[in-house]
């Protein structure tokens, strides 16, 4: 099978003056963070939780590859729920109390598990900043929209990891190459028209008001039938809240403000994914998504999105097939 699958979009659906416009001219490419730049769960998930493990003086935990992705797949990527499963089979900590071992009360056993994970998560954001670096092929794939002059929108509001972190992982791109780009956080897509507009914060007057709090609970109903068509849909899920519809709202926001930073309509805009979070955003809004898999997605299924690729680079994902394939 054809490694560029295009599964949906073709391009009598769209107006005519759109099908006639030049690839290179009306194409704007916009990039996640998380599985995208880098592949942070394939080099530093499973050592940020062994070294969580060792911090806690938890010596009877460690994960090699085979149990790491085997909790991966029964727990379908809830980290919480890859603890609980791990911890049940090899049997919970046991502690010292006046001299004589104690096992962990059930009351306790969740706050053991937030400690882990608030643990692990430090020690994946040191990873990600230190010795993690990019997916191969990324930066010749940034150069290579560039230079045709193709507008690179890296979106870093709703990265999992948070702003901060998203944005030090944008930062290994190099200062010539940030200063080609744009990057789209939360105060761009705060001050954008769509934002201001969807959520009130252009409004004034008393009819204004009356007029955002009605959509509002318009944005509310719809929200929750994009949550319920999500959930429906992820059969194996590798989010934690994939079907959660303020994050759905999150995405959607910075997908249109990638889209009106650079004045190209949305579905001339392509989505670099690599999560079910992002390819649900830009299907509600008509925004073509290609899947670059990663570790955690490698065994997901996404219905939805126009193409699915291992990687950049020759037979993978490349900006010279991004121009020739039709996505509207």
């Amino acid at each position: 099978m054809d490694k560029f699958k295009v599964i949906g979009y073709c391009s009598s659906s769209l107006p005519s003056s759109a099908q006639n416009q030049n690839p290179s001219q009306e194409l704007v490419v916009l990039l996640e963070v998380e599985g995208v730049l880098m592949d942070a769960y394939c080099l530093g998930n499973r050592q940020a939780f062994n070294l969580a493990f060792q911090k806690l003086g938890l010596d009877c935990a460690n994960w090699t590859e085979p149990v790491y992705s085997d909790l991966v797949r029964r727990s379908a990527g809830y980290e919480e729920r890859m603890l609980v499963l791990y911890f049940n089979w090899i049997g919970w900590p046991v502690f010292w109390q006046i001299g004589w071992p104690t096992s962990l009360p059930t009351s306790e056993k969740e706050p053991f598990v937030k400690n882990v994970l608030r643990e692990k998560k430090n020690a994946l954001h040191e990873l990600m900043l230190k010795s993690l670096p990019l997916r191969p092929g990324i930066e010749e794939f940034i150069d290579d929209a560039c230079d045709k002059g193709i507008p690179v929108i890296i979106l870093t509001s709703y990265s999992k990891s948070g702003e901060k972190i998203a944005r030090s992982i944008v930062e290994k791109l190099g200062h010539e190459r940030l200063s080609k780009i744009k990057i789209v956080g939360s105060e761009e897509v705060e001050k954008s028209l769509y934002s201001q507009l969807m959520f009130g914060k252009a409004m004034s007057s008393s009819l204004d008001e009356q007029l955002a709090k009605e959509a509002r609970k318009a944005a509310s109903a719809e929200k929750q039938r994009i949550a319920k068509e999500v959930a429906s849909m992820l059969k194996v899920s590798v989010d934690i809240d994939t079907s959660s519809a303020e994050i759905l709202e999150k995405i959607v926001a910075a997908l249109r403000a990638g889209a009106e930073i650079t004045g190209i309509p949305v579905y001339n805009c392509i989505l670099i994914a690599g999560s079910r979070p992002g390819v649900a955003g830009a299907e509600q809004i008509g925004m073509p998504r290609v899947v670059l898999r990663s570790s955690f997605t490698s065994r997901a299924e996404f219905p939805s999105a126009n193409a699915i690729m291992d990687g950049f680079r020759g037979a993978d994902l490349t900006i010279s097939k991004l121009c020739e394939k039709p996505w509207s």
